[in-house]
């Protein structure tokens, strides 16, 4: 066959990426020629060539179409017979698209030559090229179909060769071709529409520059041509630097600034959703779920102009009514079951199990992680659309929110907008190669030599900020992420009117599998009539933030670690000191026997002649005089320095502790009451009594739990037990401000279950060896788990046989 060489077929892609390259190229060109007007008649005239030279392009694209269909017609017929050539299906693939691809390009030409035919100056055409470009979505399935089509076009070859045989009219009239010559020039044949489309976009600028802005046909083409370059930028998935660009019109691109998985709230249910922000527009799209291996696509669910959105002007800093909160004892239950999913599948590799066993796993794991993040966001953020539709996301972090605002906002500023329903879809096909954020945030994503993040205690110290503008009321908070969201932890105190705030703040916080901190700097507004109306919040005014990654090889060094973090031109100067569960959960008894912290209960109310310890009483005290509705009592972090200074204190006896408490930030005290549980030498529900707990809080029958749990109670000592009930009143108290606080039975529980619990160290299930990465094992993840449903089970009862008529003479006696 003449003009066929045996030679490998081209990469469509390495051709595609040339030819965009080359289009650019000239694109620029044509930009800088197309500056000065050119004569109007001369541009008319070259109009006519140059739809002539198109015509005589598009007869020859009619006639490849035309030689690439001619097979067709007898391989269905035979798909309908016992001895099919190629199944139905697999004629569908090879061809897909074709006979429609055809009949655009049939009608174009149809209408093109008459009016080539009776030409005048005044003739138009720009209608035919506008509909020819309205019509580009077919090429969008053309070209996503085409690696399919090529793969099951060479099986077909390589395994039938009656396929070759019957197709021997593609090679125009050749009684036969060697398998190698076939399946080239077939491929040159099925490979013209990913070429046609950028040729198209080529001839169609030439047409352009070449059409007198005075004439009709001028904005037509001009539409046409931005729909065409719009759709070619979308094809181009290979071209690493243009990844993220759209050609929106001449001179311009659509780029993609930002994406994330979100939660959005659509008519009372949680929906996932993938959110894309362009530069001149905010996308909300769906990902489809794959069947059959095919590649990821995207539904547009809604999507809102920059320059049409607002920020919805409601208080955003309460939680909204209809929001479904999801309760914390079931997000509980999921961690569980992903802790324990997890130590199923480490199980089975170890045993060296099928791996249909562990994909099974892998699967139930996916779902169970996928449940967690979709319920646990509950902080509102909304956006607004000119037209009156309102849409709200629920996202964990402040962070976050600030973070999407600032992105939007400083785009609005130089956006513009115009996007077709054609183009809409191809932006929405194209989300797939565009998106920077691949997968859905969870550890089942993650490869297995991945960090799975740190388990432990982060010691922050918050020294200092400059490069404040103007004087303001100043405070920080640290957040870390936590199977997959963001927690906030800590909380400086407000420095009054300053540009340089000097708050020297420790704070010791609990990492479960985090990999980030988090630091946002907020000015406290007092006055909430100066709040901006465009945020409409009654929140404080964030005023920068920034963040750190944590990583596990650079904490292993036990020492203080400063880091600065800038900010928006404000920088923060921190500390920061990591301990390992390992280490951070030991029960050190105190070697001075005179003090509180780190002595055993009994010691301490005998020498005090009282049956709970002063500093419980004391602390407990000061939180129901002043802290009961402070949000996040015991779940945030106080002061470590102030919590040291009342440690001291306590231990000396200092007579004037209660002064020093009545001083210092509500926190700092919580903070003193855990620290003292966590610290005794034994815990309050003892180690030779933990594992029955542990075991009684497991049975199923709620009959034989209850008699279990309480006969276990009354088991403990007098002075754990008399402790505990004091204790647990107090905390019942604080849980009937929920409302307020925010601290339910369950949150407490949280806090105070592994305090209460935790066995010392000779009887701890931590992990020893030291050769082992700061991380924290799955199974003690359900151990910590178990520590909280016991204490959660007592909370939650009612009444607990006890007297309540000597309840005071009980909890105050000073006999021994």
């Amino acid at each position: 066959m003449e003009g066929v060489n045996c030679t490998e077929p081209r990469d469509p892609k390495i051709c595609l990426e040339r030819q965009i390259l080359s289009f650019e190229i000239l694109s620029f060109k044509l930009c800088e020629e197309s500056q000065s007007e050119p004569d109007l008649e001369k541009g008319l005239e070259m109009r006519k060539w140059v739809l002539s030279g198109i015509l005589a392009s598009e007869e020859t694209y009619l006639s490849h179409l035309e030689a690439l269909l001619l097979p067709m017609k007898p391989l269905k017929a035979a798909a309908t017979t016992s001895q099919p050539v190629l199944t139905s299906q697999q004629i569908e693939t090879i061809f897909f698209k074709v006979p429609e691809l055809y009949e655009i390009h049939k009608e174009f030409y149809d209408g093109l030559f008459p009016r080539v035919q009776q030409w005048s100056h005044q003739q138009r055409v720009g209608d035919l090229f506008q509909k020819l470009a309205s019509q580009l979505g077919v090429y969008r399935a053309f070209v996503d179909n085409y690696e399919v089509a090529m793969e099951t076009a060479e099986k077909c070859c390589q395994a039938n060769a009656q396929f070759a045989e019957i197709s021997e009219g593609l090679c125009l009239g050749t009684s036969f071709l060697c398998f190698h010559c076939f399946f080239f020039f077939f491929t040159a044949l099925l490979y013209k529409p990913v070429d046609r489309v950028t040729r198209s976009t080529l001839v169609l600028h030439d047409l352009l520059k070449h059409t007198p802005v005075s004439h009709p046909d001028h904005p037509l083409l001009q539409d046409a041509l931005r729909i065409s370059q719009n759709f070619l930028s979308s094809i181009n998935e290979e071209i690493t630097p243009r990844r993220q660009s759209m050609t929106v019109k001449k001179g311009e691109h659509r780029q993609l600034l930002k994406d994330s998985f979100m939660v959005e709230l659509v008519e009372g249910a949680r929906k996932l959703r993938h959110v894309f922000l362009f530069t001149d527009l905010f996308l909300c799209a769906k990902l489809k779920k794959q069947i059959g291996g095919k590649s990821q696509q995207y539904d547009c669910k809604w999507y809102i102009p920059l320059t049409d959105l607002s920020f919805q002007m409601v208080d955003e800093s309460e939680a909204v009514p209809n929001i479904p909160l999801v309760p914390d004892e079931e997000l509980d239950a999921m961690k569980i079951k992903i802790s324990q999913i997890k130590n199923d599948i480490q199980r089975e590799k170890r045993a060296n199990k099928g791996s249909k066993v562990i994909e099974r796993l892998k699967k139930k794991l996916s779902e169970q992680e996928s449940l967690l993040l979709l319920m646990s966001p509950n902080m509102a953020f909304r956006v607004h659309n000119r037209n009156g539709k309102s849409y709200t996301f629920l996202i964990s972090s402040d962070y976050e929110r600030a973070e999407w605002r600032e992105n939007i906002r400083e785009q609005q500023k130089k956006c513009d907008f115009s996007l077709t329903s054609v183009e809409l879809q191809m932006l929405t096909n194209s989300c797939v190669k565009l998106q920077t954020v691949h997968n859905i945030p969870l550890t089942i994503n993650k490869e297995d030599d991945e960090s799975p993040g740190l388990y432990g205690f982060l010691n922050v110290i918050v020294h200092s900020a400059t490069g404040f503008k103007q004087s303001s009321n100043l405070y920080c908070t640290l957040e870390v992420d936590s199977f997959g969201y963001f927690v906030n932890k800590a909380k400086t105190r407000v420095y009054r009117d300053t540009t340089e705030p000097n708050w020297n703040e420790e704070f010791e916080i609990e990492l479960e599998g985090s990999q980030t901190l988090r630091i946002l700097c907020y000015e406290k507004c007092y006055n909430k009539m100066k709040l901006t109306k465009e945020d409409g919040e009654s929140t404080d005014r964030i005023m920068g933030k920034g963040q750190i990654q944590l990583d596990p090889q650079a904490l292993q060094d036990k020492d203080w670690q400063r880091t600065v973090i800038s900010m928006n031109g404000v920088e923060v100067k921190l500390s920061v000191k990591f301990t390992s569960r390992e280490f951070s959960l030991k029960r050190m008894p105190s070697r001075k026997q005179t003090g509180v912290f780190g002595v055993k209960i009994a010691i301490v109310t005998k020498r005090e002649r009282s049956k709970v310890p002063y500093i419980v009483r004391q602390c407990v005290e000061e939180i129901e005089r002043r802290g009961m509705e402070e949000v996040g009592i015991y779940r945030v972090s106080g002061v470590a320095t102030d919590i040291q200074a009342l440690k001291a204190a306590f231990d000396v006896n200092n007579k004037d502790v209660s002064v020093m408490m009545s001083e210092m930030d509500v926190n700092a005290i919580a903070g003193t009451l855990k620290l003292y549980f966590r610290e005794l030498p034994e815990p309050l529900f003892t180690d030779e009594l933990y594992p029955n707990f542990a075991e009684g809080i497991a049975l199923s029958d709620p009959v034989a739990k209850e008699s279990c749990m309480l006969n276990l109670l009354l088991s403990l000592p007098e002075p754990n037990l008399v402790t505990f009930l004091f204790l647990l009143d107090h905390l019942k108290r604080v849980a009937e401000r929920e409302s307020i606080n925010k601290m339910s039975l369950h949150n407490l529980a949280t806090v105070f279950g592994p305090t209460l619990l935790r066995p010392s160290e000779k009887d701890s299930k931590i992990p020893a060896n030291p050769t082992q990465p700061i991380t924290m094992t799955d199974s003690w993840s359900l151990e910590v788990m178990s520590q909280v449903q016991v204490l959660l089970y007592f909370l939650q009862l009612e009444t607990i046989p006890t007297p309540d008529s000597k309840r005071q003479s009980i909890l105050f006696s000073t006999e021994v």
